[in-house]
């Protein structure tokens, strides 16, 4: 019997084993993937606490995880199938047994949206990408498009400019929802040019992508955008799936969570990306993470 697991090892799920073995809970943290989630999909983070000059996402998400294994936890390689209920008792099925815990807390993240257009289940990992730093070298000197307006978007376009001849921007506004300083480091690069107010309607090409079909939503006219790559990055889907017919989520599927973390099932707390909030930042998800272990340490308190 577990006092609590942690589903989840990105930067809310590392916090909050952080402060469940401080707290000395008897904890063990399933991860179906890698540590540190989405973070890894982005080279740097430049608006975290202490580093003025930013620092590797890589050598960030290792001191989380060093800290953690110091107070003797450590993060399994577990895709957790589905959480059932028993009284008070919470049934964690993985595809490799069932374990028992009093609480649970989900870090479980999300993934990147897809624009469900024509051509882009086809070109996947033939020119279509959704990780600018894993890809991004394979597209040295070629013509790449990017698909978005937010911190992401940008952050990943000035990556791709490092390799790429040129990047073409699309967002469908004419303003960003980025931070300002992003915007003006993105306006000063010129490798990267702006398609606003305009939408990818199609991606194709023969065995790989070619070129990309864009449409101005003010003017409705089309413009065929000659590229090797498209790299999208529209926002973000919560990895609920397991645990959606359990707690209460909104229509996105993000968990639905009041002040301190708590779902709307005793026992059960949320944080980081896949819960349903106002700020989808590394900064916020450790203080997510944090809420999140106190509220299980008093609960177990009470139990």
């Amino acid at each position: 019997m577990h006092d609590l697991i942690i589903i989840g090892a990105g930067p809310a799920g590392l916090t909050a084993a952080l402060y469940a073995g401080r707290f000395k809970i008897y904890t063990r943290i399933f991860e179906k993937l890698s540590c540190g989630g989405q973070i890894l999909l982005s080279p740097s983070i430049e608006n975290y606490p202490g580093f003025p000059e930013g620092v590797s996402t890589f050598d960030l998400i290792d001191k989380f995880k060093k800290q953690v294994e110091d107070l003797g936890l450590k993060v399994e390689d577990e895709n957790v199938l589905e959480v059932i209920p028993d009284g008070r008792i919470y049934n964690v099925k993985t595809e490799s047994g069932i374990f028992k815990t009093k609480t649970i807390i989900i870090a479980s993240g999300a993934f990147s949206k897809r624009l469900g257009i024509k051509g882009e289940d086809k070109f996947i990992g033939k020119g279509v990408s959704y990780c600018g730093t894993c890809d991004g070298p394979l597209f040295k000197d070629k013509d790449i498009l990017v698909v978005g307006g937010g911190d992401r978007a940008l952050e990943d376009a000035m990556f791709l400019a490092n390799y790429a001849n040129i990047v073409h921007l699309v967002h469908r506004r004419s303003e960003f929802r980025a931070s300002g300083i992003l915007v003006d480091k993105v306006k000063a690069n010129p490798k990267i040019k702006f398609v606003l107010d305009s939408v990818v309607e199609e991606i194709a090409g023969e065995e790989k992508v070619e070129r990309a079909r864009v449409k101005n939503v003010k003017t409705g006219k089309d413009l065929d955008i000659l590229c090797q790559g498209v790299f999208i990055f529209v926002g973000i889907v919560p990895n609920t799936g397991f645990i959606k017919n359990l707690i209460k989520t909104n229509e996105s599927g993000f968990i639905t969570i009041d002040q301190k973390m708590h779902t709307s099932r005793e026992g059960i707390f949320a944080c980081g990306d896949c819960a349903e909030k106002g700020l989808y930042q590394v900064v916020s998800a450790c203080g997510d993470g944090a809420t999140a272990a106190d509220s299980a340490h008093k609960y177990l308190l009470k139990s």
